[in-house]
């Protein structure tokens, strides 16, 4: 889990019935932060300050959030959550909490009146900093409405969720990642290569191959006919020391897990994002720290849809796993090495 990182805590909240939420990864301390956007409908809040070498290069909060661009919302209350902890970037004249934030779009899975709030933020943070509070996979927070395979639309896709993973480096340098996956394309096990959940055929719900599908033009209106409602938005958090271009190049790397995880990836129809976070406890060097952030990336994907309950009509990976080829319960990719 991104939590067997020091210093950094999980929390989620969310409204079962409307399957909307966001999910809150809370930093004890201020900690450098970056974002690398790879999808093409990106939908984000303060990434233009993680740019290296900007005046503020540490974060306190990192916000993902169902609810589109309405979501974003969700970003006030965990700044007011913060702000009463006296947390925040020391202006001289108040303290002003640094939240990155970005969205996934899940509107056409539940109520599409109902999005991510400042109250449901600030309830967020304080399930993070309280700790435990129920399931921390899976379709919960920012993941209850994600959905993946929608190549067809929703009549063809499956359940995205939350996942979570980590990873020790010899050292002692840990490396973990939060997902919520809601991609266009098909999810697969990074490890074995097997496909876990995506498209299906609309009328006998075999699955089939979103890119085959996109690249054999058997989509009606070619790319205009593909539903923009997509993107898989993660955090990886390592206390290692990194200064903020370090940070950039390790959320860049922690792409390559994404790349295997879903297919296709960074579409124009997805938004897809990675934050990092860096609390800098220990010294550790940057290739290892990139490659574990693969790593961890990759298998939060698909311990997210793996977790997956079904809601909303739309079937989770544990409804066809036999027809998936995936087995059973047994084949999650765990939390940790």
């Amino acid at each position: 889990m991104i939590t067997d990182v020091p210093g950094v805590r999980l929390g989620h909240a969310g409204d079962p019935e409307a399957l909307t939420g966001c999910t809150v990864v809370l930093l004890d301390e201020p900690a450098v932060g970056a974002v690398d956007v790879r999808g093409g409908a990106p939908g984000t809040r303060e990434t233009d300050l993680l740019v290296p070498g900007r005046l503020v290069g540490r974060v306190d909060a990192v916000l993902l959030t169902g609810g589109s661009a309405f979501g974003l919302d969700a970003a006030a209350g965990v700044m007011r959550w913060l702000e009463a902890q006296g947390r925040g970037y020391d202006t001289g004249i108040a303290r002003v909490p640094i939240v990155p934030a970005a969205v996934i779009f899940d509107l056409g899975v539940g109520r599409s009146d109902v999005r991510p709030d400042a109250a449901m933020g600030f309830e967020a943070c304080r399930a993070a900093a309280e700790g435990g509070g129920g399931p921390a996979e899976g379709s919960v927070g920012a993941g209850l409405g994600a959905t993946v395979g929608k190549v067809f639309g929703m009549a063809g896709a499956m359940r995205g969720g939350v996942g979570s993973a980590s990873r020790r480096l010899p050292g002692g340098v840990t490396v973990g990642a939060v997902a919520v996956v809601n991609c266009l394309g098909d999810v697969y096990d990074p490890d074995t290569g097997r496909r876990l959940a995506g498209a299906r055929d609309p009328h006998t719900g075999a699955p089939v191959d979103t890119a085959e599908v996109l690249l054999s033009g058997a989509l009606p209106g070619r790319a205009g006919a593909v539903p923009p409602h997509n993107t898989t938005i993660a955090v990886v958090a390592t206390d290692a020391v990194l200064d903020g271009a370090g940070a950039r190049r390790l959320a860049e790397m922690a792409h390559v897990g994404m790349a295997r995880a879903i297919r296709p990836v960074h579409t124009q129809f997805d938004g897809d994002t990675i934050f990092a976070v860096a609390t800098g406890r220990r010294p550790a060097d940057l290739t290892l720290l990139g490659i574990a952030a693969a790593d961890v990336v990759g298998r939060a994907i698909a311990r997210a849809v793996m977790t997956a309950r079904p809601a909303g009509g739309i079937p989770a990976w544990a409804d066809v796993a036999g027809c998936e080829g995936t087995g059973g319960e047994d084949g999650v990719p765990g939390t940790g090495h």
